[in-house]
């Protein structure tokens, strides 16, 4: 259904050592900086990371998340503990196991250094 998420930053350096360090925990290869954007190309799609085209300050979406699909819950850990070590904050619950009704899903959720809110989302098998 997408072909790729832009996302919003202040300070394009932070924020690549930022993404470099959490997706690498999920295989993808370092981002390529293009101007004044980051893009993170996998077989599945693209995520970027760009300086705001207007020259206002970016901002992060209200209720807006972006997930990332991991292999296993240790794998949504380490991409948890990558984004802390690299200037994310925890937000909701610490990473785990959330019941709902599209099934069992491990989830961990960080802050950006920007503040867009991400998660790391692996699906529990029924």
């Amino acid at each position: 259904m997408f072909s790729h998420v832009m996302i919003g930053t202040n300070d394009l350096e932070k924020s690549k050592a930022f993404y470099d360090a959490t997706l690498a925990t999920l295989g993808v290869k370092p981002g390529r900086v293009d101007g004044h954007r980051v893009f993170y190309r996998t077989a599945t799609g693209v995520f970027s990371v760009t300086k705001p085209i207007n020259g206002q300050p970016a901002t992060p979406a209200n209720g807006g998340t972006v997930g990332f699909a991991c292999n296993s819950g240790a794998e949504a850990d380490a991409w948890h503990a990558a984004g802390l070590a690299h200037g994310g904050a925890t937000c909701e619950n610490p990473p785990g196991i959330r019941e709902g009704s599209f099934g069992n899903l491990y989830l961990a959720y960080l802050r950006d250094p920007d503040g867009n809110k991400i998660c790391a989302l692996h699906r529990l098998p029924a």
